[in-house]
């Protein structure tokens, strides 16, 4: 009865008005390249301190979906990840719009963001005190498997060479360890410049990688970014329907997935996605099919950084912990108001809790109708944009989005550089991903192989505190299967078609 009551809540026509308004300005946020999700809840927070604080979470919980999911719109469209979490996402939603298929990535994506959005917050729902404890678990020995585990996936990023990934991916290490040390202070790298003492900027990273090469390949080219739809092709529903019903194992997988690493603090939408993309790549009838525009490819993606929404909420509500940094924002909010997030929330503010995540779903499904005559009009709008116009609308919003992160033009001239590095390196066969996957893992491995090193010193058993832990096992027996799979199958396959081959031809 009290549970029908919270549903009650969510639904009144303010929380629903709040929910609409919060999905339509993270969706158009999220978009925009280079507009983070953290940058739409922080900038809109105050917003919400004059509201009651389960209406107040109602909207920043619409308006942090709405901008996960929004950042497949710029991925698919324009190449460039709207948001961190919507790396992976450019690998095959770019190549279909490419071959005229940009209203069907849009409208999979859609599906999938919905799939992967409830599914983590009914984790949230059903299993959040469950789940917290299990995040408790992870300490630095875990994150630093965590990242090998990561680094992994660059098998499944690189295209062609895996050498050349490897590289690429060594390459984003190293810029991860620009400016301070995460552990001890010691200042590496800088060449004596103030511009490098902070580091290079993740999102500073990525939409220099990914926005300015393909700013370059369109002033380069002659021919149209995107082919012009024809007109009658609709939302494609029914058919996007159709891959999803296919694919419907891999979505709820990658939903699964995304929710379990949200719930881990500092992992987020990016590692998510990319680790479902690795997953749904490796165990894909149609693997040969990633990266040329493979709708699988779509739905893993997005239903993982979408679902790491519910699952970065469960360490922020329950524990204090924040999952993901717009959880830091939204918790931030709560104190203003007085509410304090941990064990005694749900039990002490059971009211507003419920009916938030409650709201967060409804939000969440509010997605689908929205997000599909958004992405209809968007998808015919760049589409039919010049080059004149599109070029310096996505370079004014590249410099405006990573200046904006620090409110430092140091991070503008840091995202040029390595944008213009990226193009060149690119066109040797050094694809992007590997590289901010390394810049991504880089400060996660440090911190905690620095962390573990210590600790296993000062109790004298360096190697038993890697290695001993019960979850570092699993990850590490995970990465085993990751390495050594493909290698153990190709020759567990060639000795059976050999042993039939030697069985007919005896026959």
């Amino acid at each position: 009865m009290l549970g029908i009551q919270f549903l009650l809540d969510a639904l009144t026509p303010l929380n629903l008005l709040l929910s609409v308004v919060g999905v339509v300005t993270g969706t158009v946020i999220g978009a925009l390249p280079g507009l983070s999700a953290t940058m739409a809840v922080a900038v809109l927070v105050p917003l919400t301190f004059a509201m009651a604080p389960a209406s107040a979470l109602i909207m920043l919980g619409a308006i942090y979906t709405g901008a996960i999911y929004g950042g497949c719109f710029a991925a698919i469209l324009v190449n460039t990840p709207g948001t961190p979490s919507a790396i992976a996402t450019t690998f095959d939603g770019f190549p279909m719009a490419k071959r005229g298929d940009g209203d069907l990535a849009v409208t999979c994506g859609t599906i999938a963001s919905v799939v992967g959005g409830v599914v983590g917050a009914l984790f949230l729902l059903l299993f959040a005190p469950l789940l917290a404890e299990f995040a408790l678990r992870f300490g630095p020995v875990e994150y630093f498997w965590l990242a090998l585990f990561g680094l992994t996936l660059i098998s499944a990023l690189s295209e062609g060479s895996l050498l050349k990934g490897w590289a690429g991916a060594a390459f984003g290490m190293l810029c991860s360890t620009v400016g301070v040390a995460v552990i001890g202070g010691d200042v590496r790298y800088t060449f004596d410049s103030e511009l490098l003492l902070g580091g290079i900027d993740i999102v500073s990273a990525l939409i220099g990688l990914y926005c300015v090469p393909v700013l370059i390949d369109l002033v380069m080219t002659r021919a149209r970014h995107l082919d012009v739809p024809k007109k009658g092709k609709g939302f494609r529903l029914q058919e996007a329907m159709g891959y999803a019903l296919r694919d419907k194992f891999n979505l709820i997988r990658s939903a699964v997935l995304g929710t379990l690493v949200g719930i881990l603090p500092g992992a987020g939408g990016s590692i998510a996605s990319l680790v479902s993309y690795s997953e749904a790549k490796r165990t894909s009838p149609r693997a040969e099919n990633f990266g040329k525009g493979e709708p699988s490819g779509i739905f893993c993606t997005e239903a993982a950084n979408n679902a790491t929404v519910g699952g970065g909420f469960i360490p922020t509500l329950v524990l204090g912990i924040p999952g993901t940094p717009p959880d830091a924002v939204i918790m931030g909010a709560l104190l203003v108001q007085g509410v304090k997030t941990g064990p005694a929330l749900f039990t002490d503010e059971g009211g507003i809790v419920y009916t938030f995540i409650y709201g967060l779903l409804l939000a969440t499904l509010m997605m689908f109708p929205i997000g599909l005559l958004i992405g209809k009009y968007a998808y015919r709008s760049i589409a039919s944009f010049s080059k004149s116009v599109l070029v310096p609308v996505i370079a004014f919003m590249c410099v405006i989005g990573s200046f904006a992160i620090n409110n430092n033009v140091g991070d503008s001239l840091i995202m040029v550089c390595l944008g213009g590095a990226g193009w060149v390196l690119n066109r040797f066969g050094f694809p992007p991903s590997p590289i901010v996957l390394g810049i991504i893992l880089g400060p996660i491995a440090e911190q905690g192989f620095v962390q573990s090193y210590l600790i296993g010193t000062a109790s004298g058993n360096v190697w038993g505190g890697f290695f001993s832990r019960p979850i570092a096992q699993v990850i590490i027996g995970l990465i085993c299967l990751v390495v050594f799979y493909p290698i153990v199958s190709k020759k567990l396959f060639s000795r059976f078609t050999w042993f039939k081959g030697g069985r007919t031809n005896e026959s």
